[in-house]
């Protein structure tokens, strides 16, 4: 299943966030993968896609980070998944 995340730094202050990702790195449990992140222009959130089958994984990797980031979770689907879900329905 894919996660869209997006990540809002506490008090809009993204180096908490990076200074903790460059000394320990992603902090992702095996069995979720990291596929794609955008950050906004403000560097205030991130974007983040991930992957796993177990939704707990995302639950362990968020508490890594829930002392620096407020997160809003969405699982998605790739947009030729959706094509495809709608198309009996046109």
């Amino acid at each position: 299943m894919l996660y869209m995340i997006i990540e809002h730094f506490k008090n809009q202050d993204p180096v908490p966030v990076y200074r903790r990702f460059r000394d320990r790195g992603r902090l992702a449990p095996e069995g979720l993968r990291y596929v794609s992140s955008w950050v906004d222009e403000k560097l205030a959130r991130c974007f983040q896609l991930m992957e796993t089958e177990n939704p707990k994984h995302l639950e362990e990797w968020i508490s890594n980070w829930n002392d620096l980031v407020e997160f809003e979770v969405y699982p998605v689907i790739s947009s030729q998944e959706a094509v495809e879900r709608v198309a009996p329905r046109l």
